[in-house]
């Protein structure tokens, strides 16, 4: 596929329009432009635990981790036997991109999980469950591809060069020789999937049809506030699986959505949008024109999740921050730990919602929570009022398990 034309483009756009376009040409057309200088690493440095970025993101004032800010999920298709030969292949390959990048946001972060369907096609039972619909209001697409490697880093090139390499295209990246690839073991399925995440990246995609201009300068994401607020977010210990050969590793759900950012800015006020994303309680000028204000916690937890219900019947209205933190621990700690990105795939406004978590009912136990369905009726409607479901649109889920380090090439149970 061709580059985009880089004509009245900003360098931002145009690196965005490169990721998402992805290949050798793309690959090198971002190389031109941004030339960057990036550390190469060590496969020793890495962690037992493949989803364990936490120690490596940076962080902004308030403690929040800062996630990397390009993000490529590249879907995969098993053409092989998975026998101890193609095994030392992929770990030869992995371990080769690791040595090619240092471990952090400025090299490149990465896990590989495996579907329900590859457990299926090598004729073992799935640790997992398939993906299905979470609620009466959906109708998506379900991954039914093998395995999903998710490459993130701050530099646009490093997810388009890893993702060639691994796939055969590219020899060395950032210098350093490929020692192996996937090629022969698995072949790129549809759809790979991109995005980005920081302040002023999603501002800069107003050129995007269904992108307004009202989108905050310095949000991070589409909607226009901070999230992933530390205190919402669980702990890397929390989503670890604790038992069974998979012990160490984790679960992935990756939900695509799409957004009406246009109705969300331009038919709906500010203090419409705070309540919605977070309580009728929220006061808009305290929390800041982008959420700053609420430091690292929501102040969801606890009183304003208990009175949901009670919003929806008094108010008319509830956030969607206040039905997600009704499905916590009995401690309060919450049971995901995020790292989903805006997207324009499409070239249409969305994100891909993605969740770690040591079950995969954890999610949906969470998602139900924000589908608010036992509010419906009660003050506010399936989606009029009922949090952002107004604005948000279920297109595709799929889920995964991310086994840990030792385990990731070919896993297979019995091993």
């Amino acid at each position: 596929m061709a580059a985009p034309n880089r004509n009245r483009r900003s360098r931002r756009e145009y690196l965005r329009d490169l990721v998402a376009v992805g290949g050798t040409v793309a690959l090198t057309a971002c190389l031109q432009e941004t030339d960057p200088t990036v550390p190469t690493g060590d496969p020793a440095e890495r962690p037992h635990r493949q989803h364990a970025w936490n120690d490596v993101l940076r962080t902004d004032e308030h403690g929040n981790r800062r996630p990397p800010k390009h993000h490529v999920l590249v879907p995969l298709r098993l053409v092989v036997t998975p026998t101890e030969e193609p095994r030392t292949q992929v770990e030869t390959a992995l371990q080769s991109l690791e040595s090619a990048y240092a471990f952090d946001p400025e090299g490149l972060l990465f896990t590989v999980g495996y579907a329900p369907a590859y457990f299926e096609r090598i004729g073992a039972e799935p640790p997992i469950p398939s993906p299905e619909p979470l609620t009466p209001m959906e109708s998506p697409t379900l991954d039914a591809f093998d395995a999903l490697v998710h490459l993130a880093s701050d530099a646009p090139s490093v997810v388009l060069e890893a993702e060639e390499a691994l796939l055969g295209s590219v020899d060395e990246p950032n210098g350093v020789s490929m020692d192996a690839t996937f090629e022969g073991v698995f072949e790129r399925a549809e759809p790979r999937r991109t995005g980005f995440v920081g302040p002023g990246l999603p501002a800069a995609h107003t050129d995007v049809d269904g992108v307004p201009d009202s989108v905050p300068e310095d949000a991070p994401f589409f909607m226009g506030f901070r999230s992933g607020l530390a205190e919402s977010q669980a702990s890397e210990d929390r989503v670890t699986i604790e038992e069974g050969p998979y012990a160490g590793g984790t679960t992935t759900h990756v939900e695509s959505l799409s957004l009406q950012l246009e109705t969300w800015f331009e038919q709906e006020g500010r203090a419409q949008r705070v309540a919605r994303t977070f309580s009728p309680e929220h006061d808009p000028e305290s929390i800041g024109d982008i959420g700053e204000g609420l430091g690292a916690s929501t102040g969801v937890v606890g009183d304003i999740a208990e009175k949901t219900a009670e919003h929806a019947r008094t108010r008319g209205v509830v956030g969607h921050a206040q039905k997600a933190a009704r499905a916590r621990d009995e401690d309060g700690a919450p049971l995901l730990l995020r790292r989903d990105f805006n997207t324009v795939d499409g070239d249409r406004p969305g994100a891909h919602f993605l969740a770690h978590q040591r079950r995969i009912e954890e999610y949906i136990r969470v998602r139900q929570a924000m589908a608010g369905l036992d509010l419906a009726g009660e003050g506010v409607g399936q989606r009029h009022n009922n949090g952002l479901l107004q604005y948000i649109f279920v297109r595709r889920r799929g889920n995964y398990l991310i086994p840990p380090r030792d385990r990731r090439a070919l896993p297979n149970t019995h091993r």
